[in-house]
């Protein structure tokens, strides 16, 4: 039934449809002189998105696993920018050419097959038209005269035959239409790939574009922050310096200045000033080193001019567990590879710090067959989870943006190995 249902649906949309396509097409044409023919034409390239829509839904009468939309998605777009995107969507045009080609000729074949199942149904049934009708004669094909029930059986056998037939053809049919449709109003390969593409491409820009802020971040902290704390560091001193030259005047006689220091019989007079101002001076070199750090974390200069052997050995100089670095490079290596992969080392040798109890790691670098690989161990306690935190989780995300591979291997009682490979092309 739900076949029949289907099919019969469709035949009548299909119907409709057609009529209203050409209408469209007939009437835009013949407006088109005047200019103001473009929108009914404009329509009739995108009929094929509603009536689309509407078969995918109608499939799910026969067709269990329901077919997915192969349109993207356009959140936030205005309808200038969505009527653009359509346009030049394949997909529209498949639903076009199954909405205006294909459409017609299911809707005919259903249309033939519903008739003939009626027909059959009506010649099945003969035998009591007969009878009800008797003593009169029956004419049941043009030209052909049954004169009584008996002489009907030979049309119900038929009918019959006609209603086995109807039925096979239907099914036939329906499976036709049902492959049709998923081949043309459903996503194809290409359009995944496409859309696989594009969304790569946007996840490199908006790394890209990460990166960029993190740069002018560290820019604006090396040229801003940074200098006016050394500037303040030195203003401190001088102050200091000041403050103890008016406590202790060059002209002044020993016994003053001994009653000043708190010698014997004297007592000890320290300016407080000078003392907050040697405090704030210490606290102002704190805050430079900090900020030095925070700064080398971002995005270390040394990476930028001297590449990335050099800012592993300067962070492997500075790591508290003893680091031995073996980076064999033929040279400078793209910009996002040679980051990626510092911050990569950097996340490692921190985690081994930190968690791992390690007493040595080892950072060997390679680059084999067009890709850069790196592989940081440390002679740890292991067990170590990358899925527990985000830190190597968001690197092993912007490993994929390049297309390369972030493997960790942390058996328990260790070692830990953390293995990066990525392509030099990047």
């Amino acid at each position: 039934m739900r076949c029949w249902a289907y099919l019969v649906g469709g035949a009548l949309i299909g119907l409709l449809t057609t009529v209203l396509l050409v209408v469209l097409a007939l009437l835009g044409l013949a407006l088109s002189v005047a200019g103001i023919g473009l929108p009914l034409l404009l329509a009739v390239a995108l009929a094929g998105l509603p009536a689309g829509a509407l078969e995918r839904r109608r499939l799910r009468l026969v067709e269990p696993n329901a077919v997915p939309d192969p349109h993207r998605a356009l959140p936030g777009a205005g309808r200038r920018a969505r009527l653009r995107t359509r346009l030049r969507e394949r997909a529209t045009w498949r639903e076009l050419a199954h909405t205006a080609l294909v459409g017609p000729v299911l809707t005919a074949a259903g249309l033939g097959l519903t008739a003939l199942l009626v027909f059959s149904a009506a010649l099945v049934v003969s035998p009591v038209v007969v009878w009800a009708l008797a003593p009169e004669t029956v004419m049941l094909i043009p030209g052909h005269a049954v004169p009584g029930p008996l002489h009907a059986l030979p049309a119900t056998g038929a009918g019959l035959v006609g209603l086995l037939l109807g039925s096979y053809g239907g099914a036939l049919l329906t499976t036709a239409h049902v492959r049709l449709a998923r081949l043309l109003l459903g996503p194809r390969e290409e359009d995944l790939g496409r859309q696989v593409v594009e969304l790569t491409r946007s996840r490199a820009r908006l790394a890209d574009a990460f990166e960029a802020e993190r740069r002018r971040i560290e820019r604006d902290l090396h040229d801003g922050a940074q200098q006016q704390l050394v500037a303040l560091t030195m203003t401190l001193g001088l102050a200091a310096h000041e403050l103890r030259e008016r406590a202790h005047p060059p002209g002044a006689g020993a016994d003053e200045r001994e009653g000043r220091a708190g010698g014997p019989g004297g007592r000890t007079d320290e300016d407080p000033a000078a003392a907050l101002v040697d405090r704030a001076r210490a606290e102002a070199r704190l805050a430079l080193e900090q900020l030095r750090d925070l700064v080398r974390g971002i995005h270390p200069q040394v990476l930028t001019d001297h590449g990335l052997a050099a800012a592993v050995a300067e962070i492997a100089l500075r790591h508290p567990v003893p680091v031995e670095v073996d980076l064999d490079l033929p040279g400078r290596l793209p910009g996002p590879v040679e980051s990626t992969a510092y911050f990569t080392v950097t996340e490692a040798l921190t985690n081994a710090a930190k968690h791992s109890g390690a007493t040595a790691v080892t950072v060997h670098g390679r680059v084999a067959d067009g890709r850069l690989v790196v592989q940081v161990t440390d002679d740890g306690r292991g067990g170590a989870d990358p899925a527990a935190g985000a830190g190597l989780q968001g690197l092993a995300d912007r490993v994929a943006i390049l297309r390369g591979r972030l493997m960790v291997t942390s058996p328990t009682g260790g070692p830990t190995r953390l293995r990066l490979e990525v392509p030099c092309s990047g």
